[in-house]
């Protein structure tokens, strides 16, 4: 019985999925390790950032409402 050749299987197609991932990888341009550093840390000062000036709205928020709330009765 001769193989039919239709369809490829599914671990061709994952096999294929693998190689091309690899093959795209290749082409990202990776941050040395000083801008890996640098990117960090400004992730990580503009989440603090970003959390206190929410924590605040927050707590602005709640005061406002809960001074509504009294004086509605």
């Amino acid at each position: 019985m001769a193989a039919v050749q239709g369809k490829p299987t599914a671990w061709a197609k994952f096999t294929k999925y693998l190689r091309e991932v690899r093959s795209e990888l290749r082409k990202v341009a990776w941050p040395n390790r000083k801008e890996l550093i640098t990117y960090t840390i400004v992730v990580v000062v503009t989440v603090v950032v970003v959390a206190v000036f929410s924590g605040l709205v927050d707590i602005l928020a709640t005061g406002v409402l809960n001074l509504l709330r009294r004086l509605g009765g």
